[in-house]
């Protein structure tokens, strides 16, 4: 009794042009040299932050000695906690959140009521309005510092609000400005975004009876997301580290933000610029705790449509 067996089908020989998935893999120099550049852009933007914190392990008297670039002979952490503590930063740290979690909120909050009107609600004029709101970035800030304190001491404001009884040194003149000056960047960013998501899914809302409110809050801004995290994580840093618009329109230094707690570590004689280092890194780490937290949304934010063909 004889069997058939089928001869096994020939496996085709590895084109010398195909690229391999195994062993070692050929780097092009063009990738090469790309991955340098990143290297040495990304080195230059760190370096400041690498050499405040290196010099804020030192003491004043070791780098005065030896230069700030030379081989340390003692590190420590005491300058992290006489920043800390000489500058008062526990107060300074809430003052700066009292002004940008609501600053942040409000801009968020209103540019995508208006990017939604000019990108989903295809309403007159969207694009003019969209010009208006992207041109208000081209202004500069220290135009109007002189009309904008005038005006704020004119401005009533109650008590349980203001105890100057105006708009003039309270926070509401901070967030005011803040607001409205990176009320246009978001304005810009959501309604291009929102220009990217379906028509599909509005026209499906619309015939079960969604009415604009749930179109907007229920199903556009949850597919905004990323962009709504990418802007937030921007406009907190913008508005954490803003320094002008506090010290303008802000008189009592107990209100004053953390930005302004570091001229508290500056003496009137002398200067330890490793204790002013310290307290530098201290006030960048909200900022840096902020990304660290958001960073998935912000990547995907600004990443998004890079793929589009």
């Amino acid at each position: 009794m004889t069997v058939d067996t089928a001869p096994a089908p020939a496996v085709p020989s590895p084109s010398p042009t195909a690229p391999r998935t195994r062993g070692r893999l050929r780097v092009r120099p063009a990738r090469l040299g790309l991955h340098a550049f990143l290297l040495a852009v990304s080195l230059a933007f760190l370096a400041p932050l690498l050499l405040a914190v290196y010099a804020s392990l030192r003491p004043y008297e070791e780098t005065a000695r030896h230069g700030y670039f030379s081989l340390p002979r003692n590190l420590s952490f005491d300058y992290y906690r006489q920043a800390f503590l000489d500058s008062g930063m526990t107060k300074y740290f809430v003052n700066s959140l009292l002004i940008a979690v609501p600053g942040v909120l409000l801009a968020l909050f209103l540019a995508s009521f208006v990017a939604f009107a000019v990108a989903r609600l295809r309403m007159r004029g969207g694009m003019v309005l969209l010009m208006l709101f992207t041109a208000g970035n081209l202004l500069p800030q220290q135009v109007i510092v002189t009309p904008l304190y005038v005006l704020f001491n004119r401005v009533p404001l109650p008590y349980w609000m203001s105890e100057s009884m105006t708009m003039y040194d309270s926070y509401w003149a901070v967030i005011a400005v803040q607001v409205g000056f990176q009320l246009g960047f978001c304005v810009f960013v959501l309604a291009n975004f929102m220009r990217t998501l379906p028509h599909e899914i509005l026209e499906a809302a619309v015939v079960d009876g969604a009415g604009v409110w749930t179109q907007y809050w229920r199903i556009t801004l949850p597919l905004c997301r990323p962009a709504l995290a990418a802007l937030g994580t921007l406009q907190f840093t913008w508005m954490y580290n803003d320094f002008l618009w506090a010290l303008v329109f802000v008189s009592d230094g107990d209100k004053l933000p953390i930005t302004s707690a570091l001229n508290n570590l500056r003496g009137q004689f002398f200067t330890d610029y490793n204790l002013l280092a310290a307290g530098s890194v201290i006030v960048a780490l909200p900022t840096i705790l902020v990304f660290l937290i958001l960073q998935r949304h912000f990547i995907a934010g600004l990443t998004l449509g890079s793929s589009k063909g």
